[in-house]
């Protein structure tokens, strides 16, 4: 018979972990080192192969994936995909290249050849010009598919900034005093495509172009909703908006009337009658710095005979025989000075 102490130590000892066992270690034994690299192989290329420009890392941009059918390009694909190329210039849209590049291509189908496959390999096609090198530019093997290069041409060639000003532009757009209903949509249609990741609802779109008409196409858009336009559900006023596009030939353009001076109001006249103060004081100023016109000096009349300030028909020393004796006079004495010189012939002219 076992006391309940004596059970509790052979409890205790059935349960009790036996002692760990720790191994010796030997410090004598040497420890294993790794081998030793082996020697590098000796380089006996000449010193023009040494120079020679590598023939590696002229891989393309774009990972073709393998196409396990008979397949290649033809000329007539290539020239189709041409014909509207995309240089890269501000003002070329690289969304409306991408839609024209997917329009093209889904008209194109090969058996046992992926679509992408087709569009990876006839896109480098569609580039020229600044487009063309920075596809040439883009690291080999970048571009491993089609969503990697439509997200890479579109990064390039749409920037943050350009995203700001179209977002700017769709806020801020405004009917021109020219344009009809239609042509107001139409541009506003163009700025949305334009920038596809604009991020604004419908609701937006659809308040910021109610907003943006003249008076008298809003009135007409309320007609047609048989009350307020923007109490109906934007469905609704999308398809009356819809509908009157439709009618290009409707121009309702503001009226301006012509005010006449019987007729003006008061308001009117004070800021014509300021505009006219305005006008006459520029007048006045320009009058008042244009410089004064240069006196002109008389010409003084000089004797060529005399040297006196009266003309030589006036002159008093050739009153009478006066100027004839004068002229006499210098005919003898040029006839004399010749005659001394030897020159008998000489005859004076007279």
């Amino acid at each position: 018979m076992h006391t309940r102490s004596q059970t509790r130590n052979l409890h205790n000892q059935q349960h009790q972990a036996p002692p760990p066992v720790v191994e010796q270690f030997n410090l004598e034994e040497p420890f294993e080192n790794p081998p030793p690299p082996p020697p590098p192989m000796a380089d006996n290329r000449t010193m023009a192969q040494l120079l020679e420009a590598p023939t590696e890392g002229y891989e393309d941009a774009i990972v073709v994936p393998e196409i396990n059918a008979n397949f290649e390009l033809k000329h007539g694909l290539i020239n189709l995909v041409q014909n509207k190329q995309f240089f890269g210039h501000d003002k070329e849209d690289p969304h409306a290249h991408i839609r024209y590049f997917n329009k093209i291509t889904s008209t194109m189908k090969f058996p046992n050849v992926p679509s992408t496959s087709v569009k990876l390999m006839l896109f480098p096609f569609s580039l020229e010009g600044a487009a063309r090198i920075w596809l040439e530019k883009e690291p080999p093997r970048s571009i491993q598919t089609w969503d990697d290069l439509v997200s890479k041409f579109i990064n390039k060639f749409f920037p943050p900034s350009k995203t700001t000003n179209l977002r700017n532009e769709i806020t801020r757009f405004q009917q021109r005093f020219d344009e009809t209903f239609y042509e107001a949509w139409d541009r506003f249609n163009d700025l949305l495509r334009a920038c596809p990741h604009h991020g604004f609802s419908e609701l937006h779109q659809l308040d910021t172009f109610y907003n943006a008409l003249n008076s008298n196409d809003q009135d007409s858009l309320n007609s047609a909703a048989g009350g307020n336009f923007l109490d109906k559900m934007p469905r609704d006023c999308l398809r009356i908006i819809e509908s009157k596009s439709k009618v290009r030939n409707s121009r309702n353009k503001p009226v301006v009337a012509k005010v006449s001076s019987s007729t003006s109001t008061p308001g009117i006249s004070s800021d014509v009658a300021e505009l006219k103060d305005m006008v006459k004081a520029l007048l006045l100023d320009k009058k008042n710095q244009s410089p004064a016109p240069t006196p002109v000096k008389a010409v003084e009349q000089s004797c060529v005979t005399c040297g006196g300030a009266h003309s030589y028909q006036t002159c008093p020393a050739t009153s009478g025989n006066v100027y004839r004796d004068n002229i006499q006079e210098y005919v003898s004495q040029a006839a004399a000075a010749n005659f001394n010189q030897g020159n008998t012939g000489y005859r004076a002219p007279i």
